[in-house]
């Protein structure tokens, strides 16, 4: 079985940093516990405060479907919708060496 490895991106308007913040640590702490999830983990950058990072390793394409339709991804894209600058960018990834 080959591992999915995905990195998103999520940015917060200026002033929402904290609500983001908040709905991420609870997404990322329920997603964990996700059949499927190898690992989840969450940064914030330093360069740019505001803007988030997730790390993630999916058991394969099925479990990040399953992921992006639980209830807890519905219910923290609905708590930060209006606190977003942008829609969050979703980077499935593939290895090149």
């Amino acid at each position: 079985m080959t591992e999915l490895r995905v990195v998103a991106t999520i940015s917060a308007k200026p002033g929402s940093e904290d609500a983001v913040r908040g709905a991420l640590v609870a997404l990322a702490a329920a997603s964990r516990d996700e059949d499927g999830c190898v690992s989840y983990e969450l940064f914030e950058s330093a360069s740019a405060p505001g803007t988030f990072v997730t790390v993630e390793v999916w058991t394969g394409q099925e479990a990040l479907d399953a992921h992006m339709t639980s209830r807890h991804v519905t219910s923290a894209l609905a708590t930060v919708g209006e606190h977003l600058a942008a829609a969050p960018v979703i980077h499935p990834l593939t290895a090149v060496a």
